[in-house]
């Protein structure tokens, strides 16, 4: 079942080649399916599943020379998450950043996950090379104008941030282009009502969990709606944007999706912060190929899902997270003993089907340029 899993992998990046060669694209399908079997980054342990008929020590060559040789294509890698989504209705990106050290070296990372519910994966992404410090407005315009311009602005139904995102030129943008955003803000940004007054949230006078809304309002020179909640500790949930003031609260919640990719690409699934690369270019690779293998077990998890339901605990959430539910399908799948007959075992085959007609119908060429 290993190799039928492979073979139907590297049929889908034929479609769409994130690498040139055959055989390139077969490695990715190996290292994704090794990812999955090891649930680790480190090549000395993705060379252990990775081709059993040669020596691992010959596997992690082949590792090393491919991040260190190979370029993948990151806009077909976007492409073929865009073809797991619905084919119609809006789509939801949030846009986070997230860091870890290694050493003296300081990965950073500025990430836009897209999805609909709780299914997100991660889309476009860029690292910074500012010693883990904040994104200014240019980078995340930058990334925000490549997911534009895969996904379509029309099909962007929301942009959703934390306290980092801020400042006028990026809220600015995000309204001069037509995109509804909700924005969580510092307590210290100021609101300036339509007579020209400014005040501070914290002088509004709110009591713990009570809520101020207000419909029109300018924040970092940018007219929009504001959500304002007190909680403890003289903190307070400062909410800005323009999808809606009575739903600001209600997107804005929406935000723990990127927060749950975040764990699942680290510590609750591959553990990509345990990555020894140094190189920004060869961290980049790593990204992109455990962001398919989760993309991967996500879509499987959520069709195993929909044939057998997964309970779900008295706090309403799921007993297993899709991504982890599919990535332990997966790995139940790729070994020796399994029968390829067994019902999951053809429900994934079906859903690689399905994944390699969407693609076939329904794939449209972006260039991005500059």
């Amino acid at each position: 079942m290993k190799q039928r899993l492979i073979a139907k992998i590297t049929t889908v990046l034929q479609l769409v080649p994130l690498v040139g060669h055959l055989s390139r694209q077969k490695f990715i399908a190996q290292f994704v399916i090794g990812l999955i079997k090891s649930r680790n980054v480190h090549f000395c342990e993705v060379a252990q599943h990775l081709n059993d008929a040669v020596k691992p020590a010959s596997n992690e060559t082949r590792i090393q020379h491919f991040f260190r040789t190979v370029q993948p294509d990151y806009l077909a890698l976007a492409r073929l998450v865009i073809a797991l989504l619905p084919a119609t209705g809006k789509l939801r990106l949030c846009l986070d950043r997230t860091e870890w050290d290694f050493g003296r070296c300081q990965v950073n990372i500025l990430l836009v996950t897209v999805g609909c519910g709780a299914w997100h994966v991660p889309l476009y992404w860029e690292l910074l090379d500012n010693r883990s410090g904040n994104s200014n407005a240019a980078q995340r315009i930058a990334v925000l104008e490549a997911c534009v311009a895969l996904l379509g602005r029309e099909r962007i139904g929301l942009v959703l941030g934390d306290r980092e995102f801020v400042g006028h030129m990026w809220l600015k943008w995000l309204k001069d282009n037509g995109l509804n955003f909700v924005m969580r803000l510092p307590k210290h940004h100021l609101l300036t009502a339509e007579s020209g007054s400014r005040r501070a949230i914290a002088d509004l006078g709110l009591s713990v969990g009570q809520v101020r809304r207000f419909a029109q309002v300018q924040v970092d020179g940018v007219w929009g709606q504001a959500w304002v909640k007190a909680l403890e500790g003289g903190e307070f949930l400062f909410l800005f944007g323009t999808s809606g003031l009575t739903s600001l609260g209600q997107f804005y919640a929406k935000r723990w999706t990127i927060e749950q990719c975040f764990q699942n690409l680290k510590g609750r699934g591959f553990n990509l912060e345990n990555s020894h690369l140094r190189c920004h270019d060869k961290l980049r690779k790593l990204v992109a190929l455990v962001s398919l293998a989760y993309a991967f077990c996500l879509s499987v998890g959520q069709a195993a899902d929909r044939r057998k339901p997964l309970a779900h605990k008295n706090h309403g959430y799921r007993a297993t997270s899709l991504s982890r539910h599919g990535l332990n399908i997966v790995r139940q799948l790729t070994r020796p003993e399994t029968d390829a007959s067994t019902k999951v075992a053809r429900m994934v085959e079906t859903l690689f089907d399905w994944l390699i007609r969407q693609i076939t119908l329904y794939q449209i060429p972006v260039e991005i340029v500059g």
